[in-house]
């Protein structure tokens, strides 16, 4: 939900910036030299340097952050959930002055298919959790009534769910032309953070022929994180933030289930992070966004498994996202909107049953723990990554959200004794 401006614009520290197409990146002082404070850029003129040294952003393995025990998936993504698809429409045009309705826009949308099969004649077990209800995520009390996901999966934008609940059901609507005729109606999953920070959200540039587009281009390989789709404009721990994923793979004498999580992250106060244990907003206290915001924003995580979970168990992972969250240090702010969602692909509802009863499988309550565990560390790595994975970006009024250091966040963590080897990327976002 809304982050709230600050009357006077923060100050911000002179940092060396690089100018790439549609993106700025922030040069990476070093800790023994940091920056002085500096006036905010003006509208007119944004300063650009030469490139950061280590070039492309990384995600949390990828520069020695491991998080848990549990070994990922192939992808560390909720793509390793088969039949789980991701796509992105992202919007980032324009540059200045805000002039409401024409820019500058930063938004977009992230949709999730939860399935590459009819998941609406056939539905998945789903259940979801709400930490905190400073926001919306729309379709959670049929969730929670009746325990099955039908619909597809949309982040965007507070004021865009309008629009993408309608491309939500213009996608289903084509999917399934009974629907509203001869079958029931649907209701569409759309859930919301608050970009207005840095994009022109009073313009509503996300359309319903985004969420179509999204879910066209929606693949089960490698997901892109970050500044990206419904990340485009979000902010965590006062740090660029956006999308970001995981995934974990359960023992085999636990079943060797795949877990897998998405988040859009949007929340947090900078003092508050915390990666792997170590106080990294302590240490890392410039970079604020500028103005200066009242951290508050929001949270959406999906939990996606292939285990055989009833709707109840999946209630159960949902309420463990809580834990994931405060790993990485928040509170869950009092304008949070910290929104949970789990469903799972290992047992399947019949839409029109032809029997009074039905039979579903689910794993004994008593061997749960280890899914409990593989979500939990999903959830917390795809929030770093989001952080990792996001690039510095200029918005509306040429208010600016720093990406994370890497090399800075690699030295507190090496001094912290938390760093291991970097792990090869195990593929390039597509």
């Amino acid at each position: 939900m809304p982050r709230r401006l600050s009357l006077a614009a923060g100050a911000a520290l002179a940092v060396a910036l690089v100018s790439s197409p549609g993106l700025l990146s922030c040069a990476r002082p070093q800790p023994s030299a940091p920056s002085p404070p500096a006036a905010p850029p003006s509208p007119s003129a944004r300063p650009a340097a030469a490139p950061p040294a280590d070039g492309a952003r990384r995600r949390a393995r990828e520069l020695g952050i491991v998080i848990g025990r549990l070994p990922t998936g192939r992808l560390n993504a909720i793509t390793d959930v088969p039949g789980v698809r991701v796509g992105h429409v992202t919007h980032h045009r324009g540059a200045g002055r805000l002039a409401p309705g024409k820019g500058p826009v930063r938004t977009g949308v992230t949709v999730i298919l939860p399935t590459s099969d009819d998941f609406w004649h056939n539905k998945l077990p789903a259940a979801s959790f709400v930490l905190n209800g400073n926001g919306e995520m729309t379709g959670l009390h049929y969730v929670n009534e009746f325990g099955v996901l039908e619909s597809p999966i949309v982040f965007t934008n507070t004021l865009a769910v309008g629009r993408a609940f309608d491309g939500a059901v213009q996608y289903m609507l084509r999917r399934y032309p009974a629907i509203g005729i001869d079958e029931p109606t649907v209701g569409p999953i759309v859930g919301e953070c608050d970009d207005s920070a840095l994009n022109d959200i009073r313009g509503l540039h996300v359309s319903a022929e985004d969420v179509l587009a999204a879910a066209e281009q929606a693949a089960d390989g490698p997901v892109q994180e970050g500044a990206v789709g419904g990340g485009t404009g979000m902010i965590c721990y006062d740090f660029k933030c956006g999308i970001g994923t995981a995934s974990r793979v359960v023992p085999e004498a636990a079943g060797g289930f795949i877990v897998g999580a998405i988040v859009q992250a949007n929340f947090g106060a900078r003092g508050e992070l915390r990666i792997d244990g170590v106080p990294v907003g302590q240490e890392i206290r410039d970079l604020l966004p500028v103005p200066d915001y009242h951290s508050e924003g929001s949270l959406l995580a999906v939990v996606a498994t292939d285990a055989p979970l009833s709707a109840r168990q999946l209630g159960r992972v949902a309420r463990r996202v809580s834990l994931a969250v405060g790993r990485t240090g928040t509170i869950s702010r009092d304008g949070s909107g910290d929104l949970f969602l789990a469903f799972a692909t290992g047992n399947r509802i019949a839409a029109e049953p032809r029997e009074l009863t039905r039979t579903l499988r689910e794993v004994d309550d008593g061997r749960l723990n280890p899914l409990f565990q593989a979500a939990v560390e999903a959830v917390e790595e795809a929030i770093l990554n989001a952080l990792t994975m996001a690039t510095t970006t200029f918005g509306q009024d040429d208010h600016v959200a720093y990406a994370i250091p890497l090399d800075r966040l690699r030295e507190v963590m090496r001094r912290h004794g938390r760093l291991g080897e970097p792990e090869p990327p195990v593929r390039e976002a597509r």
